[in-house]
């Protein structure tokens, strides 16, 4: 719950699976729903009703992607905490992109493309959005978190944010799905623009650095400007008087914030898509798990057809159930 989540290579695998066999279930329930409405008597007809369980696969769908991001985040954390053991204060000089940005890049290289290989393009769209709502605003503060920072240790920083936005906007492609990439193009830009913001008032001189705080971050705070000061090595004593002029004036003109892009309720597709294996009842003997794994996110991506005979068998299967929501289709 606290988003500190652990997992392989193989866990980011097993959950795109859950994902797909929830929409597979969310769509044939539906179906399932319809059918029996069918066949039934008519004056029954309209008590038949799947929502709720449709509303629980779709649950269990919202909750796999933000444990998909959740394992993500958590393996950046690392990342994160190498990035404020940097010296920033007395680096010497610039030069190309920091250890701790590589590092965001192979974690980010290693499961992008797994993901976009097995979630649609409407999940994987989903996921972007979440995982860019929040490495966004979490690089900012991480900012916060450095020690002192000169004016080569802020360029340095400056072009390591600017690494990040880049490899951050390539996702989409490393997932092998663009179709969707705009919105999410537009709010990583926004997002680190704003660590980027932050970045050039830590470099602009001690006598403009409040009216240069005002103008690129108008929705700042006092504490936060002291802060900045003290990322700059000002001492406390010189701190006094740009605090008390900064206040005088008040932080900027508060402009609305941008909302991430609205992730809504997660529409299910109602058509299926590309199947991983084209015939799984074609397979043969499964031989590992592995196998059982891939045939389960083959069926999940539409995989299998949902005739009348299916309908018939799931609402056999349905009768079996002593509880739940399938049950009460049986006891009208």
């Amino acid at each position: 719950m606290d988003g500190q989540i652990k997992t392989s290579d193989r866990d980011e695998r097993v959950i795109c699976y859950i994902v797909n066999s929830a929409e597979y279930c969310h769509q044939t329930s539906g179906e399932l729903a319809e059918s029996v409405s069918k066949i039934i008597d008519s004056q029954f007809a309209d008590g038949v009703d799947m929502s709720e369980v449709q509303d629980e696969f779709s649950a269990v769908i919202t909750k796999a992607l933000v444990t998909l991001v959740h394992g993500l985040e958590t393996k950046f954390d690392a990342e994160m905490a190498a990035m404020t053991r940097v010296p920033w204060g007395t680096l010497e000089s610039v030069g190309d992109q920091s250890e701790y940005v590589n590092g965001i890049n192979m974690i980010l290289a290693s499961s992008i493309p797994i993901l976009g290989s097995l979630l649609s393009p409407i999940y994987f769209q989903f996921f972007l959005d979440k995982l860019a709502s929040s490495l966004g605003p979490r690089f900012y503060a991480n900012i916060f978190k450095c020690k002192q920072i000169s004016e080569t240790g802020a360029q340095q920083m400056l072009l390591d944010t600017q690494a990040v936005k880049t490899i951050l906007l390539e996702i989409p492609s490393l997932g092998h799905q663009t179709s969707r990439a705009a919105s999410y193009s537009k709010f990583v830009s926004r997002e680190m623009s704003k660590a980027e913001a932050l970045l050039k008032v830590i470099l602009s001189p001690i006598d403009s650095v409040a009216d240069t705080y005002r103008a690129l971050l108008p929705e700042g705070t006092p504490m936060e400007f002291q802060r900045i000061l003290e990322l700059k090595g000002l001492k406390k004593a010189d701190q006094q008087s740009i605090l008390e002029d900064f206040n005088k004036h008040g932080p900027g003109i508060t402009q609305p914030s941008i909302p991430p892009p609205a992730a809504p309720p997660i529409p299910l597709p109602t058509a299926p898509t590309v199947a991983l294996i084209s015939n799984p009842a074609s397979a043969g003997l499964i031989a590992s798990r592995d196998d059982v794994l891939t045939r389960a996110a083959a069926l999940g991506r539409g995989a299998a057809t949902t005739g009348f005979k299916r309908f018939l068998a799931l609402t056999e299967a349905a009768k079996d159930r002593k509880d739940g929501p399938f049950r009460k289709l049986f006891n009208a």
